[in-house]
């Protein structure tokens, strides 16, 4: 063990619960519920293994894998909550105080092993705010990632209008992603519910320009080849003189004005016919 970390092992080995309670003051409000002293606990449990290693803690060394764990569900459960990554590393930050006032006690006569000692725990300490911003980072790339995916689907719904005929009501810009995912959903809808005639209503889209139009053409070649057909709707004027503007080759493609008109040549197709009565 490194001689500058000896006196903060000999903490954590003689009053481990008085550095934990002294870290629960100093992080103040961040410490004020039980999941984050038991998160405090965890950290310092697999503190003292690490530094008995001898193994630097800047080299990523096996010993020092469960302390970054251990900072790493502490991350994840902050990024959950909604804490920012400046409070998480402040958390961890606020250990130094109750070192530095404990090994002022400890060597309140050897200044310079007082200065070592200090030098060293603010280093450690220093790179385990930055290893747990490293993973509250990740772990919100994450978590952003999984809600992007779970709108996404919410915001394609696959919705049977009839017997045979589907409907998905797209709302927003198509990208390739989306356009993946609307696929899949409809493609397996299809084959579940053994429709023939799937609508994509588009009213909702902003814009169609080149990159949507391909999209959509894909997603209608996949309908096809899964032995249905496909009808568009939410043609409005402004989309439709954009789509003639730009040369794009729509024609194969049964397109109607509003999902009531893709609706009624759906059943027609279907073979159903409807009179109004009075």
């Amino acid at each position: 063990m490194s001689t500058s970390y000896n006196n903060f092992a000999l903490l954590l080995q003689g009053d481990y619960s008085a550095v934990l309670d002294g870290w629960m003051a100093a992080a103040g409000a961040a410490s004020a519920s039980p999941k984050a002293r038991a998160e405090a606990s965890a950290i310092l449990t697999t503190l003292l293994p690490a530094i008995e290693s001898n193994q630097t803690h800047g080299s990523g060394a096996a010993a020092w894998q469960p302390v970054k764990a251990a900072l790493e569900n502490l991350s994840a459960s902050r990024a959950a909550q909604g804490t920012t990554a400046g409070n998480t590393s402040a958390f961890v930050l606020a250990l130094k105080q109750p070192i530095f006032v404990a090994l002022q006690k400890q060597l309140p006569s050897d200044t310079l092993a007082l200065v070592q000692a200090i030098s060293a725990v603010s280093s450690l300490v220093d790179t385990m705010a930055q290893w747990t911003m490293d993973a509250y980072q990740r772990s919100r790339e994450q978590l952003i990632a999984r809600q992007q995916e779970e709108l996404l689907e919410l915001s394609t719904p696959v919705i049977k209008l009839w017997d045979g005929v589907l409907a998905v009501p797209m709302i927003g810009t198509l990208d390739s992603n989306r356009t993946q995912l609307v696929m899949e959903a409809l493609l397996q809808r299809i084959v579940d519910t053994e429709s023939t005639l799937a609508i994509i209503d588009i009213t909702g889209v902003p814009t169609v320009d080149t990159l949507v139009a391909q999209h959509l053409l894909k997603t209608v070649t996949a309908i096809r080849l899964m032995g249905a057909d496909c009808i568009i709707s939410g043609i409005r004027p402004q989309i439709a003189q954009t789509i003639v503007h730009l040369g794009i080759d729509l024609q194969s493609v049964t397109s109607k004005a509003t999902l009531a008109d893709a609706l009624a040549l759906a059943l027609k197709r279907n073979g159903y016919t409807f009179t109004k009565t009075k």
